[in-house]
């Protein structure tokens, strides 16, 4: 845990603000949960909620049969990071922050399919190296709480890897009711 030097009083109603430069570089939007963790020592943690992640095991199974039915990498992701990966070594991704472009567009819900000559929408901030070809938003509920993708490689997804991205996608979203 990292000390920030920041304090913060609890109000009457039991609220406390988080300030506003912690929410921008934890992702923290108005509406989004957060976890509550406590310690025994008085220590309270909160962590971002993701519904997503609560598939862990099922998700990772999911993406690998994604990949092998595509023959293309596959991806599944939460709203921050990346959860499940599969045809490419998992260490490269998992667990590993989104891109803004593709947070932007999770949050659009709309399917984004690459241009033929395009490198692919970019998969982290960080690194360029990952493109997907295909993201179907996972939607929950009315909002999005993830993402299907298919990264860029030598093979190029179209509109059948599209549309398998979007059947899971509303496959995941329906499995969260």
């Amino acid at each position: 845990m990292k000390a920030t030097g920041i304090v913060r009083r609890i109000d009457d109603l039991g609220r406390i603000v988080i300030p506003k430069e912690i929410r921008r570089t934890m992702r923290i939007h108005e509406g989004d949960p957060l976890e509550i963790y406590t310690e025994s020592n008085g220590t309270v943690i909160f962590k971002k909620y993701s519904p997503i992640g609560e598939l862990g095991e099922f998700a990772s199974q999911y993406a690998e049969s994604l990949s092998k039915v595509a023959g293309i990498p596959a991806c599944i992701t939460d709203k921050d990071n990346i959860i499940a990966v599969s045809g490419i070594p998992k260490k490269e991704l998992r667990e590993k922050k989104v891109s803004g472009e593709l947070e932007r567009v999770m949050q659009s819900k709309t399917v984004f399919l690459a241009s033929a000559g395009d490198k692919g929408l970019r998969v982290l901030d960080e690194n360029d190296h990952y493109g997907a070809d295909v993201v179907a938003p996972i939607i929950f509920e009315g909002d999005s709480i993830g993402s299907v993708l298919f990264l860029s490689g030598s093979e190029r997804a179209g509109e059948l890897e599209s549309k398998l991205a979007q059947t899971a996608a509303g496959f995941l979203g329906r499995t969260m009711e």
